[in-house]
């Protein structure tokens, strides 16, 4: 049996994890708010490709929607990730999630800037998720071959 001790370091991981939820949160409110410029009603998730074609800010109105969709695409697993990585690693968990939240704001600059190529900037943030999730392994592995 393991008795798990929390450090208070897991403050760390902690405000990092509630900084990538108000980051996903702003992505999903400038959603909202180019909606509305762009004229895209609800429940259409995108704007028609033959409508981008026409007007611009339809086309920018599907970058901002991609790089939301994209982001909570991955969200859930790398949440888990950091809080559980962060009770035992909880500084290093708390910098691979920064790196992460940094990640996704060059990815939204680069995709919402109109030139969807200029998100690859933004790859950086997988030093964030895939080292999270190789330290995650990592634990179980410790944890069912220590005994």
């Amino acid at each position: 049996m393991t008795t798990l001790v929390v450090a208070p370091e897991y403050g760390y991981t902690v405000a990092v994890a509630a900084a990538s939820i108000v980051l996903v949160t702003y992505f999903g409110a400038r959603v909202g708010s180019y909606r509305k410029i762009a004229k895209v009603p609800l429940p259409f998730l995108y704007a028609d490709a033959g409508e981008c074609k026409e007007d611009p800010k339809k086309y920018i109105f599907n970058c901002y929607q991609r790089v939301h969709q994209n982001t909570l695409e991955g969200f859930s697993s790398y949440l888990l990730t950091l809080m559980v990585v962060g009770l035992k690693h909880p500084v290093t968990a708390a910098s691979l999630g920064s790196v992460w939240c940094v990640g996704r704001v060059l990815y939204y600059i680069g995709y919402t800037s109109g030139q969807p190529a200029k998100r690859n900037i933004g790859a950086l943030g997988h030093i964030g998720d895939i080292g999270l999730l190789g330290m995650m392994c990592k634990m179980g592995y410790d944890m069912i071959f220590s005994a």
